[in-house]
């Protein structure tokens, strides 16, 4: 008799103008007991009485969550899971609610977020989804919420729908797929305060990009991701780098927890996927995201024991400029300051060879300069003569000496350091190079040129010093008369560079 008197009234409810009766009478306060009943009739027709009743009412929604509602609408999902009318009415209700404050305060103590995993993972129906959606949406907009969300496995649980809606071509299925991305990212990129989500809970964050990844890796053989797809995996493949650089202090932390939880192996098996994709968005996050991995010197070394040199050779044949960009700082980063890394690149002839090939190209991308950079920084890091061999025989020497003469004097900067240190690891196999390149002759019009940097002056001498060991080479120093430049560069008015001018000029006489 009770139930059919609240499904009278629920019905009644649905008539706007029946709706100011039912308040004036205190329906609503009458009803909320009826929510702990275990009778699912009973809860069913009490719940959209509530529901329709306080629909819009903002006065209203505030009582029902200071009189206790919300521990009743999660009792409800989780007591009859699979219920339905139950749970499309407890959804509704969430949905109403989320938006307050005080219901989000009351939401945070309890198990909500393991009850929107569960339906997450039950929903067959759009309708449903899109609910379930929007209370995760505004659930997500408190931090404390945020990070129960992703505790409980809802960007994972978001994923397996991504995964299974992927390559649809329908238009609802597309919908679902641009908000089960932009959810995800909502959950992992970070709270009001422009925190990500890592600060505060990193390992949990870490373990659900990397749990991502896997399951983006796994999802196709060789095929390439729809755009809409492709697009959230590049954005998850950049969080990579925020959780690994979000805080300075910590980053070389960061960073070794990504390797321990195997994100390497996920970003590189993205990559030999999505080598041959015209979709190049993945393969330019992934590389960013090693890029970012390979900034402490530990990861350096633990990037290289996961064999990325071999595994990413087929990049080498790609032709997107905005790749090539990429991966050649990522193989920069990665030689930056680690002899181990700079031998093994330095001795592939493959990369060596496509180097050079890049080092000759002139297009507005910067591919050649980027490319000549990390031929630099191969010879700077380097301490073994098999890797100056290895350059001279790809040819690469010849455009170093042209990048002392660049327009940017840290380029130049670099190039005289690398050509520096390369001579005095082995000279002899150089020299011809150095000769048909007319080395000596630039060097001299770098010294001599009022415009060039001090910094680009002083390390010009440091090279020259280097190549006095050379009896050609120290005949053409002679036979240019850089003596007299030397000399009058004692009187420059940077001290660093007038002390290497005549450190210069005592190794030129012979006198140390």
């Amino acid at each position: 008799c009770a139930a059919r008197a609240v499904h009278v009234l629920s019905e009644i409810a649905k008539n706007e103008e029946m709706k100011k009766p039912c308040i004036e009478a205190d329906l609503v306060l009458a009803l909320i007991p009826l929510l702990e009943s275990t009778d699912q009739e009973m809860l069913l027709h009490a719940g959209r009485a509530i529901g329709r009743i306080c629909y819009d009412n903002r006065n209203l929604q505030e009582e029902l969550v200071k009189v206790g509602v919300i521990p009743s609408l999660v009792r409800i999902l989780t007591d009859y899971a699979e219920s339905e009318p139950l749970v499309h009415v407890a959804l509704l209700a969430l949905y109403s609610l989320a938006d307050l404050d005080s219901a989000k305060e009351a939401l945070c103590m309890t198990k909500v977020a393991e009850q929107l995993v569960k339906q997450l993972r039950r929903a067959e129906s759009h309708e449903r989804l899109e609910i379930v959606f929007e209370v995760l949406q505004a659930l997500a907009e408190n931090d404390a919420l945020k990070v129960q969300l992703v505790d409980a496995g809802v960007p994972e649980a978001l994923s397996e729908i991504l995964l299974r809606l992927q390559g649809s071509s329908q238009a609802e299925d597309t919908c679902i797929v641009k908000a089960a991305s932009d959810l995800i990212v909502s959950l992992l990129l970070g709270g009001k305060k422009g925190n990500i989500t890592g600060q505060v809970h990193k390992e949990s964050t870490a373990r659900t990009i990397v749990s991502i990844l896997a399951r983006c890796g796994n999802s196709q053989g060789k095929g390439s991701l729809n755009s809409e797809f492709a697009s959230l995996v590049s954005i998850i493949v950049f969080l990579t780098s925020l959780t690994c650089l979000v805080l300075p202090l910590s980053s070389d932390g960061n960073c070794l927890r990504m390797f321990q939880l195997g994100v390497i192996h996920q970003l590189l098996d993205l990559l030999e996927k999505q080598v041959r994709s015209e979709d190049t968005s993945v393969q330019q996050a992934a590389l960013s995201a090693l890029q970012s991995l390979a900034i402490p010197v530990v990861s350096k070394v633990q990037i290289l024991e996961e064999g990325i040199a071999e595994r990413i050779e087929a990049l080498l044949r790609s032709e997107s400029p905005p790749v090539q960009f990429k991966l050649l700082g990522t193989l920069r980063m990665l030689a930056d300051g680690q002899a181990d890394a700079a031998e093994i690149l330095g001795q592939d002839p493959l990369l060596l060879n496509r180097l050079v090939q890049w080092c000759s190209v002139s297009d507005p991308s910067g591919i050649c300069g980027e490319a000549n950079r990390l031929l630099a920084s191969i010879l700077h890091h380097n301490r073994s003569q098999e890797v100056v061999k290895a350059i001279q025989a790809a040819q690469g020497v010849k455009h170093l000496v042209s990048m002392t003469t660049s327009e940017h004097a840290a380029l130049q900067t670099e190039a005289l350091k690398a050509l520096a240190i390369a001579s005095a690891i082995d000279l002899e196999t150089l020299e011809e190079s150095f000769k048909e390149s007319q080395l000596v002759q630039s060097l001299h019009k770098l010294l001599q040129d009022d415009n060039t940097s001090p910094e680009v002056k002083y390390n010009s001498m440091g090279l020259l010093c280097r190549l006095l060991n050379s009896g050609d080479l120290r005949q053409e120093i002679e036979e240019d008369k850089i003596k007299d430049t030397l000399e009058q560069l004692c009187s420059h008015g940077n001290a660093n560079v007038v002390k290497e001018a005549i450190t210069t000029l005592q190794v030129l006489r012979g006198e140390t």
